[in-house]
């Protein structure tokens, strides 16, 4: 027998040889059996993905009287109950750190979760040092007397689950948001019409089960191979880098040369890639170091000792005999010292000697940049890692995300408070603004630096260097892209 498909149409003919009382009788009981089983739980933002991004934005519409009376949601795959109550000893850290610039940090403040976050754990670090591995040209990134009325803090690092679940800490203290964790997006549609509402373009978030979230506003803080974005027909264009960023958890000699008072990162341009050690409290720093997949397997494959002397040797040793170390399965410790022999480097300029790596934290991932062709659709808006992908070397993924929430929720704010409906893309279209060439121009900033310090020899080698050198003998032009870079200085874009 074929299955007769009731639509509202149907529900308001009559139907032949009943009378006007049955029919209206049959009519009520149809409506009442479509609605109970296809109705959807209506929210006004529904956030799918519970990272930085996805958290930072429910806080600050929950943190604001303006939008905390919206009725929001999350949607993550993973169960939140362990990162709630996340903890780890003090001689341990996560290897998964980001560097959190002022800005950033005086947002997350500004919206009631940067106190949340465990702030022993959280490192500020004063001076940079940067330098090419082919020339040695370098550039110090530290202060001027009085050139920074509010301090001295380049940039915090911070272990994203601390981030994380300090965020999440702070949203149940404010309430008010429906956490759907352990929960798949099964699909994404467009919803339809009912007797009672019209979800025709309204997102319909299924998560199986028969549960379904109908959102006014869909946010897409999902990630690089986003969901939400698929579903919007938002394409995402670049390219993979065919590099591996290595990570892992370091204890050094020391608290650093300048001790606790002012910590220092270091990054190295190497050929294959940049490398660079992060401080974290006391004695400890985190690794990023970007390298090709065959290096970044043997980096993995190698035993602590012939790993830690790998790390030491990158901050040291010339790239060709850096390369030659590369091709050797064990034995590094021994080579290193008696090429360190041969080798002449001031010991102060380059972070102190690894003594250790925690157990556990070597690990690598690959490197791409993506760039979404446009952060919003029809009740659609994608912030982070779902609009955008960049090389780590300038430290800046999570700020971009952070970036792309202060606005967001900036524009929501506006939104509401004119009457306008939040998911229609004349009411983002600010945010897209905002948003799209500052990041774009980042973008493109970063993939030229990444590019143009891979090149080995030729006469780009000597131009970057006297580039480096010059920039930084000019102490105010120094000082202005030290003020970009904690997100401090003027408005570009």
């Amino acid at each position: 027998m074929a299955t007769l498909r009731l639509t509202t149409r149907h529900m308001r003919q009559s139907a032949p040889g009943l009378c006007r009382r049955c029919n209206q009788k049959l009519r009520q009981q149809l409506t009442r059996s479509y609605a109970s089983t296809s109705r959807p739980d209506i929210y006004d933002v529904v956030c799918v993905g519970g990272g930085p991004a996805g958290l930072s934005l429910l806080a600050a519409l929950k943190a604001n009287p303006a939008t905390a009376g919206l009725r929001v949601a999350l949607v993550e795959a993973q169960d939140l109950s362990k990162l709630r109550s996340w903890t780890l000893p003090p001689n341990r850290f996560s290897n998964r750190c980001s560097s959190l610039t002022p800005k950033s940090a005086n947002f997350l403040n500004k919206i009631g979760a940067w106190n949340h976050l465990q702030r022993d754990r959280v490192q500020p670090y004063h001076e940079m040092q940067v330098w090419d591995g082919v020339s040695d040209a370098r550039i110090e990134f530290d202060w001027a007397p009085g050139s920074v009325p509010q301090g001295n803090t380049i940039a915090y690092m911070v272990e994203n689950l601390n981030l994380t679940s300090g965020l999440l800490r702070h949203i149940d203290e404010l309430g008010g948001v429906s956490v759907f964790d352990g929960a798949r997006v099964e699909n994404i549609t467009l919803g339809e019409e009912t007797e009672q509402l019209d979800f025709r373009e309204w997102p319909i978030v299924d998560l199986g089960g028969g549960k379904q979230l109908a959102a006014r506003l869909l946010v897409g803080a999902d990630g690089a191979n986003s969901p939400v974005r698929t579903f919007a027909g938002i394409d995402s264009k670049g390219w993979d880098y065919e590099r591996h960023g290595v990570v892992a958890t370091l204890e050094l000699e020391g608290s650093g040369w300048a001790g606790d008072e002012t910590k220092i990162a270091y990054q190295r341009f190497l050929p294959t890639g940049p490398i660079a050690m992060l401080p974290m409290p006391g004695n400890y720093s985190t690794l990023v170091w970007s390298t090709t997949p065959a290096n970044a397997a043997l980096l993995k494959s190698l035993s602590a000792k012939d790993f830690i002397a790998l790390v030491n040797a990158a901050f040291r040793l010339a790239p060709v005999d850096l390369q030659f170390m590369h091709t050797m399965k064990s034995g590094h410790e021994d080579e290193l010292s008696w090429r360190l022999q041969h080798t002449r480097f001031d010991a102060q300029a380059v972070p102190q000697k690894v003594v250790g790596v925690q157990e556990g934290t070597v690990a690598s991932f690959p490197l791409k940049m993506r760039h979404a062709d446009t952060y919003i659709g029809e009740r659609v808006a994608l912030v982070g890692d779902a609009a955008h992908t960049t090389h780590p070397l300038a430290g800046q993924g999570l700020n971009q995300g952070q970036g792309d929430v202060e606005s967001l929720a900036n524009t929501i704010d506006y939104a509401v408070a004119h009457g306008q409906d939040i998911g229609t893309k004349m009411s983002l279209e600010a945010y897209n603004s905002e948003r799209y060439v500052a990041n774009h121009v980042l973008l493109g900033v970063i993939d030229k630096l990444h590019k143009l310090y891979s090149v080995e020899s030729g006469p780009l080698v000597p131009l970057r260097s006297w580039g480096l050198n010059a920039v930084n003998a000019m102490g105010p032009l120094k000082g202005f892209f030290m003020k970009q870079a904690a997100g401090n200085g003027i408005k570009l874009f």
